[in-house]
């Protein structure tokens, strides 16, 4: 499917990759996912590894609506200092550092990271797109109108397919000047949409794969979920199993989930359906 050139480790995407979340944060919106000591950052990461996941995604700042900006020196302080712990405990690992600030993205990097995941595509630290260039790692793109806390705001589209598009063919073409060679798109569910827009996202995800770069897929228990179900978070695994498959069929290359082993599950599935597997 593809390819993505971690420091110089290639990792070979010939199914669908599982990328697993770990918050360092104690207000993200799902609190299954926040991990603030480091005895269990460490349980929660082998078990993630365990559970079939590729790579692990560690954020030091909840990005949900409304969130509260925390300054650089705290998310520093926050991710930078657990992705050191487990790179040392999980040299093998592939690790993505979650963040807008390009300050952030480079002591992430030095510190074992080999993958930047920014929310804002760039647009909130005009320095990140020459920072990943010059760090020389693969680039989660993702669409965002605004910041966490006015996006709600920005939830206003005419067509939420052709504007997302058009957003990730301008930025595909800026990350490429700025010397970045691996680019994955995120149309950024939840980020400035309403339920409807996500779901039209997702019906039409297939519609990314004409800019030839993978498609991540980060809807796992979201409000687009829970809202829809009358449920909470905690109990939007079993949707978000659906979202992912529906995803999946529409081109998704990498699932970012709360929950590995049931986007592994549903890739394995997804592929003895497709005849690429044995069901026995």
């Amino acid at each position: 499917m593809f390819t993505l050139n971690c420091k110089g480790r290639l990792l070979v995407a010939d199914r669908p990759l599982v990328m697993g979340i770990i918050n360092i944060t104690p207000d993200s919106f799902y609190e299954g996912s926040r991990f603030m000591d480091e005895a269990s950052l460490i349980r929660q990461a082998e078990q993630m590894l365990e559970d079939g996941a590729d790579l692990l995604d560690i954020g030091g700042q909840s990005t949900r609506p409304g969130a509260e900006q925390v300054g650089v020196e705290e998310e520093l302080r926050r991710a930078v200092g657990s992705i050191a712990v487990l790179h040392r405990h999980f040299p093998d690992a592939v690790l993505s550092v979650d963040t807008w600030y390009s300050g952030v993205a480079r002591e992430a990097v030095a510190a074992g990271a080999s993958l930047v995941n920014d929310i804002s595509g760039g647009t909130l630290d005009t320095e990140m797109l020459d920072t990943v260039g010059q760090l020389g790692v693969p680039y989660v793109c993702m669409h965002m109108k605004g910041t966490p806390a006015t996006m709600n705001k920005e939830a206003v589209y005419e067509d939420v397919t052709r504007e997302v598009l058009d957003f990730f063919i301008r930025r595909v073409e800026d990350c490429r000047k700025a010397g970045i060679h691996d680019i994955i798109l995120d149309p950024g569910m939840g980020f400035a949409k309403k339920g409807a827009h996500n779901l039209a996202l997702l019906r039409n995800l297939s519609v990314f794969s004409m800019l030839n770069r993978p498609i991540l897929l980060g809807i796992s228990r979201k409000s687009v979920i829970y809202k829809t179900l009358g449920i909470k978070a905690e109990q939007a695994l079993n949707g978000t199993t659906v979202l992912n498959t529906l995803g999946l069929l529409n081109g998704a290359g990498i699932l970012r989930v709360h929950d590995p082993k049931e986007a592994r599950q549903a890739i394995t599935l997804l592929e003895a359906y497709n005849n690429k597997a044995s069901a026995y």
